[in-house]
């Protein structure tokens, strides 16, 4: 077990990435860091970390940023109830702990948005507390080093890996045990390709020996994925439109779209025209279709959305549609709101 971690703090140590969460123990940091991070690549969430470190230095400044301020430098990192939580779970440090991050596991587990692997990670970071990291990462290298074949989305799994992990810990270093073990399985044990044959751990990796690479880690269960079609109205008259703010428990929840009539397959546009969802929605409003665009499928962990923007020429004024949610805006203004990628990315051969 020493060898295993030995080897991997040796490798760490000459291979480790420059990344600025590394250079420092300041516990508020390297929770933004992992939050960020969680299903997000580092060269996507640089630039995100580095503009949150900006804009809110300390978790007190965080706690006391709006909501749309936090969504709007989140845009474009998906996943927003992440984002909706570290807005939370601030204010809650800055109340309940007087802006100083919890030092213990428990606690720190305790908090909205974290779960055992960003505890873990905090608490060796930054207050070198005795707790293994296991990420996706973390499941890869041991599963193929140990010749692991429980399944890592399994009950047992979960339990069988954690067990293995904090085994392995260094006791005496448990944060570079845990960043070196990380970065190994993102740098070293990739998933597709790995250089086994200039492996400090190939002598001992089950994987290696017994030519399994790509067998390993086993997950049981593939996570099903459904159709969504979306209708996207923009309106326009005399320069401005209409946004949606999205306050029901579904994606992209507290962000801002336009108005929509989501469908259960693709409609022509002779069939949406007709259909009753439109008629209802529109009313006597006297308008001419501009354009329709071609679908934007946008792909999200458990989703296929396919959209398409319905663009709307109003010949008179719109304020029978705006509503508790919805809002006349200036055209050019819609920048200024967090708006999800979807939108975003539209909205670059609009604007």
């Amino acid at each position: 077990m020493n060898f295993f971690s030995e080897k991997i703090i040796d490798w760490y140590l000459i291979n480790k990435r420059d990344l600025p969460w590394r250079k420092t123990k300041d516990a508020y940091l390297i929770w933004l860091s992992e939050i960020i991070l969680q299903q997000t690549r580092v060269d996507q969430g640089m630039d995100y970390y580095l503009n949150f470190v900006n804009e809110f230095p300390s978790v007190k400044h965080l706690a006391k940023a709006k909501n749309e301020k936090v969504m709007k430098l989140w845009q474009g990192l998906g996943y927003y109830s992440r984002a909706r939580n570290l807005h939370t779970t601030a204010q809650l440090i800055s109340e309940k702990y007087n802006g100083k991050f919890p030092s213990d596991y428990e606690t720190i587990l305790s908090l909205k948005g974290v779960g055992e692997y960003t505890a873990a990670a905090i608490a060796s970071f930054a207050f070198d507390k005795p707790h293994a990291v296991v990420d996706g990462n973390v499941y890869r290298v041991l599963s193929r080093v140990f010749g692991i074949e429980t399944p890592i989305d399994s009950t047992i799994g979960k339990k069988e890996f954690n067990i293995l992990a904090n085994k392995l810990i260094n006791p005496k270093k448990p944060s570079t045990h845990n960043q070196a073990i990380m970065e190994f399985g993102a740098m070293q044990c990739k998933p597709a390709n790995p250089d086994c044959l200039g492996c400090v751990l190939n002598t001992m990796c089950f994987a290696f020996s017994k030519k399994r690479i790509t067998e390993l880690p086993v997950k049981a269960n593939k996570t099903k994925v459904r159709n969504r079609y979306f209708n996207y109205i923009v309106f326009n008259y005399r320069g401005k439109t209409i946004i949606n703010k999205r306050i029901t428990k579904d994606i992209w929840t507290n962000l801002y779209d336009f108005p929509l009539i989501e469908t259960t397959t693709e409609l022509s546009e002779t069939e949406f025209l007709k259909s009753s969802e439109w008629k209802k929605y529109i009313g006597e409003l006297d308008y001419t279709v501009k354009s329709v665009s071609t679908a934007f499928k946008h792909i999200l962990s458990h989703q296929k959305i396919y959209a398409r923007f319905w663009e709307i020429s109003c010949k008179t004024p719109f304020n029978s549609l705006v509503s508790d949610t919805t809002i006349s805006i200036k055209k050019n203004d819609i920048t200024k709101f967090a708006v999800p990628r979807l939108i975003e990315n539209y909205l670059k051969g609009w604007i």
